[in-house]
């Protein structure tokens, strides 16, 4: 098989036909339309239904499509490290939890992108679950989430530790008070983000651990819409001190601390064990060292004059 056919059918199938596969690839139509049907004739199997919308994958398709999208990333990997220089240069993916973007990274990447403009740095948030499965499918190179992932496959290195406190509305005073639903409200609303995330997979077992049965889910897309409906009382939900204290200093949420057992999470960066470590990875793991060693002095201090 011709790892350029391979190419194509993938992204015939990530198109969902072959008009807008030849458009991404920027080529013709027809073009396509030939590489797709060798690699059929090779495989004596049909990898695509034709139908008046585009096309749909075979049960043969399906199969094959992991491999052919494998074998990119493999050879995107194997460029990289053909030219791989001590000047870090070319594109740079990573993941990270939306907490950990909109807090810790902005000082990094833009330390990072000053150092070394040459990089491309794409950078994309999700939940633990989905930032993980992305760097085990070499989507990404690297990874913040939520430790410990404990996945052999993945070398994991703690970045730092955060403090989990819930928040509310400013008129709950105690932990107690808002684990406690209100008079007429038969639950408690906790504001979360989808299914996969860390915190809420925490705050879930927090709230059981407590003998709390009654829970209603309201999902948000946003860290920032999660804060906001806290603010104004809708329910209440689990994040990192860091991450709310803007919201805390100007009065607008209250932060209930957690025995140190349920508080504290580490931030972990994952990638591939079997993965190329490109430099322009390395420096960036050497800059995301250097900030969390700032950050964990600024959090001691912080935590020393709370008690």
């Amino acid at each position: 098989m011709d790892a350029g056919d391979l190419a194509v059918f993938a992204a015939v199938a990530r198109a969902g036909g072959i008009n807008r596969a030849a458009q991404a690839l920027n080529t013709v139509q027809s073009n396509v339309t030939q590489r797709v049907r060798l690699l059929e004739r090779e495989l004596g199997v049909p990898l695509f239904h034709r139908h008046s919308r585009g096309v749909t994958l075979t049960s043969a398709g399906t199969q094959l499509l992991p491999y052919a999208q494998r074998i990119g990333q493999l050879l995107a990997e194997a460029r990289r490290a053909a030219t791989n220089g001590a000047e870090p240069s070319g594109r740079l993916a990573i993941g990270s939890l939306e907490t950990t973007a909109a807090r810790r990274l902005p000082p990094l990447l833009t330390r990072y992108a000053t150092a070394y403009p040459r990089v491309d740095i794409v950078l994309q948030t999700g939940t633990s679950a989905e930032l993980v499965e992305d760097v085990l499918e070499r989507r990404l190179e690297g990874a913040f989430v939520a430790g410990p992932v404990g996945n052999p496959e993945l070398i994991e290195e703690t970045i730092l530790e955060e403090e989990l406190v819930v928040v509310t509305a400013p008129r709950v005073r105690t932990l107690d008070g808002c684990l406690a639903p209100r008079p007429g409200m038969a639950e408690i609303k906790i504001l979360v983000l989808r299914a996969g995330c860390s915190y809420r997979q925490r705050f879930e077992q927090i709230l059981a651990m407590r003998g709390v049965a009654g829970v209603r889910r309201l999902e948000f897309g946003t860290v920032d819409g999660i804060i906001g409906c806290a603010a104004a009382g809708i329910g209440i939900t689990l994040l990192p001190r860091a991450v709310i204290e803007p919201a805390l200093r100007d009065g607008r949420v209250a932060a209930h601390a957690l025995p140190p057992a349920e508080a504290r999470v580490a931030t972990v960066f994952i990638r591939r064990r079997d993965a190329f470590v490109s430099t322009a990875l390395a420096r960036f793991l050497d800059g995301a060292r250097e900030g969390a060693a700032g950050a964990d002095g600024a959090a001691a201090e912080s935590l020393s004059r709370r008690a």
